[in-house]
């Protein structure tokens, strides 16, 4: 794995990728990576103007790349019930890597606590509703896109919502730290149902996105455009950990990659431990019983008994 980048991708010729927020930051860079690679890409994206001018700007680079644009708006379940329904052949990888990042308290449309919201509950419900898909797929994975901030996030189950406290870091370090209980729990439950579908977890470190600019405000805005300017590392570098948990042959059910480098703020991919606290069964169960109670999506998978 040392030094692994995208040019080690396998070809991808024949497989069909889903990658959530695929329009800018981690997400474009994966979905040219997979492109360059002959995979097809569908760029799962909120906002179906800046969708399609990604898809011509990698088109221009690319012109026999096989992509296309679909509606997905994470913080509206009913959009996600949409997307999943649109689907009626094979995913082969579907990365969940769309997300808001520290915004003020603002509400999905269910009237969730956005981040908990987008970036947990609603790739929640986009990977239950497109689970048959991906039974269908060859060597099926699911990635989903974490942060190294889910160290400092536990879950508030007295307050998911935000409703009683709130503070935009810490709810985003929640739903990142929702995001490690999520995949490492369908691991579990994957191995328990003996399906051939790994899910595993990526974080990018410490990479130059359009996330810090657009959901902060005030002070924290301008620091964290600060940091990126200074020391994040680039989008390609940050998107190395989730390709090579979509694409890497050796890549582990269950595992967890992020940067090589101090503090895993940037470098090449390797395996990384989430917190101890995010492996606790208990809380994990608890999690995934709360998002089927909130979203309305049950999994066909067993509970883990370990």
């Amino acid at each position: 794995m040392s030094k692994w980048t995208a040019d080690n991708i396998p070809d991808q010729t024949g497989r069909t990728f889903v990658v959530t927020g695929a329009n800018s930051g981690l997400g474009y860079a994966t979905t040219q990576a997979l492109a360059q690679h002959g995979a097809h890409v569908v760029l799962a994206v909120r906002n179906e103007a800046k969708g399609q001018a990604a898809l011509e700007k990698l088109r221009a680079g690319q012109p026999t790349a096989e992509l296309e644009v679909r509606h997905l708006d994470l913080a509206d379940l009913d959009s996600v019930r949409a997307f999943a329904a649109g689907f009626d052949g094979p995913i082969d990888v579907l990365i969940n890597n769309a997300g808001v990042m520290m915004p003020p308290r603002e509400l999905t449309k269910q009237g969730f606590e956005s981040q908990f919201g987008g970036n947990h509950l609603g790739h929640f419900a986009l990977t239950g509703l497109l689970l048959d898909r991906l039974r269908a797929g060859r060597d099926a994975r699911v990635v989903t896109v974490s942060s190294s901030l889910h160290r400092r996030g536990s879950l508030h189950f007295d307050d998911l919502q935000g409703e009683k406290s709130y503070t935009p870091t810490d709810a985003y370090a929640q739903s990142k730290f929702a995001n490690v209980q999520f995949g490492l729990e369908l691991d579990r439950r994957l191995r328990a149902a003996d399906l051939p579908i790994r899910s595993l977890l990526a974080h990018p470190g410490f990479a130059a996105t359009n996330l810090t600019s657009t959901g902060p405000t005030g002070l924290t805005r301008q620091l964290m455009r600060l940091a990126s300017t200074v020391v994040a590392q680039s989008m390609e570098m940050g998107a190395l950990n989730q390709l090579y948990a979509a694409t890497a042959p050796d890549a582990e059910s269950g595992q967890f990659f992020g940067p090589n480098g101090i503090g895993e703020s940037r470098g090449y991919p390797k395996v990384v431990q989430p917190v101890e606290s995010a492996k606790d069964l208990e809380t994990a169960r608890r999690l995934w019983d709360v998002s089927e109670e909130l979203s309305g999506v049950r999994f066909d998978l067993p509970v883990h008994q370990g």
